[in-house]
């Protein structure tokens, strides 16, 4: 079964930082390019970074360069997203995503994050801004 497990979530004050992870589980993820995505109640969801599976190449959305960064470790099947200077409007459930690099839509998928082209889901990670 593939899967992705988001960990890293939690409660941070204005300004603070948080790591989250993505870990795939039943398959190799150095073979995907992964996204992040997040969702507020009651609103869409929009994408956040997205990082190819060879060359490591990025994109991310304005809303967030300079704050947030994502990398990956695929000898651990992991890849990461820094949150640096947090607001309280980024009070999310934050989600990552995988499309074979295969894919023939999949550097459209990386640059326009576009979620409905994205194949596996993890479950989704709580983060919450609040003083």
């Amino acid at each position: 079964q593939l899967q992705l497990v988001e960990s890293g979530g939690g409660l941070v004050q204005p300004g603070g930082s948080l790591r989250l992870s993505c870990a795939a589980s039943g398959f190799r993820l150095d073979f995907y390019y992964i996204g992040w995505f997040r969702q507020a109640p009651g609103k869409e969801r929009e994408g956040v970074s997205c990082i190819s599976s060879a060359d490591g190449s990025t994109n991310t959305a304005d809303s967030v360069k300079g704050r947030f960064t994502i990398s990956r470790d695929n000898a651990k099947s992991t890849v990461y997203l820094q949150l640096n200077s947090l607001k309280a409007e980024e009070t999310d459930v934050y989600y990552c995503a995988a499309i074979g690099s295969w894919t023939l839509t999949a550097g459209h998928a990386m640059y326009q994050m576009t979620e409905n082209e994205y194949a596996i889901w993890g479950q989704g990670t709580q983060v919450s801004v609040s003083a």
